[in-house]
């Protein structure tokens, strides 16, 4: 945990990868300015595809989950923040026509009240001042992402409890939690639209073209926190996901400079917060330096 005074970031994500694909590059630079970022990934991936046609080999398939272990480590080392496992079990990403059931033993069909305690009690030990998680769809609906906003979610409201967990350590009240709005529309759009006034293809048509918008959609961006700089960040932590990133794929389809020319924020929605701050945002931190500063002083 970091020194008094200090300013503390937990991140909780389903999956290892998941955290280098959905703001990344605010870590880095949070982490950059002397924040204390902290990655909770709550299962150990064990499910995951092989998605990078390169490694789609046997002896990879078959020790995917000390790979992906060793992928988040580096991933780890070039965002410069630290990682947890909680090492429940990856769910695995159910396919066909009618749905598959999820394995016996997920992390999806686990108990929620067991996987919230878990995660109350990093967050009482680690004792973060701002959250971030996924919305209620879970960004996309992959099981594990729905379970871990619902884990998230309740772990905030629970950690600041006397009455919540009591073995899971000494209360502790997270002042803001937001969503990763990674893939929103206006940013689809304008990137889109860059890509073809430059002459590139882009990525996106079939995306956008297919998009249905749901009300309230517009209002959900509520912070967006600059960070271009911290693009190749991303990108490089992204990349030592080797398994699960295909280096020729639709990531990085849209050139850099673009990227940091037409939109060179990552977005989120702020979920619940505790303090006062004005919208929209830029800084995950709004509100909260000012209090964190002065109880340092105190």
């Amino acid at each position: 945990m970091g020194e008094s005074g200090q300013l503390r970031l937990m991140c909780v994500h389903a999956h290892p990868d998941d955290e280098s694909s959905k703001g990344a590059a605010t870590m880095a630079r949070y982490a950059d300015e002397g924040v204390d970022v902290l990655v909770v990934t709550l299962t150990d991936g064990s499910r995951g595809s092989v998605l990078n046609p390169a490694l789609d080999r046997p002896e990879v398939v078959a020790d995917i989950t000390a790979i992906r272990a060793a992928e988040m480590e580096r991933a780890r080392e070039i965002l410069g923040v630290r990682q947890v496992f909680l090492g429940f079990v990856d769910s695995g990403l159910p396919e066909g026509d009618p749905l598959p059931p999820l394995p016996e033993g997920c992390f999806a069909l686990g108990d929620l009240e067991e996987q919230t305690e878990a995660l109350v009690r990093v967050v009482r030990e680690q004792r973060p001042h701002v959250m971030t998680t996924y919305d209620e769809h879970g960004g996309y609906p992959h099981p594990d992402h729905v379970r871990c906003h619902e884990v998230s979610v309740a772990a905030f409201e629970a950690a600041g409890d006397p009455d919540r967990f009591p073995d899971a350590g000494d209360p502790w009240q997270p002042l803001k939690l937001y969503y990763n709005l990674t893939f929103h529309k206006s940013r689809l759009q304008k990137l889109h639209d860059a890509m073809l006034a430059a002459k590139v293809d882009s990525p996106y048509t079939d995306w956008l073209t297919g998009w249905e918008d749901k009300p309230g959609d517009a209002e959900r961006l509520t912070t967006s926190v600059p960070c271009s700089q911290w693009f190749p960040v991303r990108d490089a932590a992204l990349l030592a996901h080797a398994t699960q990133v295909d280096p020729t794929g639709r990531w990085f389809a849209c050139p850099l400079e673009l990227q940091q020319e037409t939109w060179p924020y990552e977005d989120f929605e702020l979920a619940r917060s505790v303090v006062d701050s004005s919208l929209p945002e830029d800084d995950l931190f709004a509100g909260v330096r000012d209090r964190v500063c002065s109880q340092a002083r105190t």
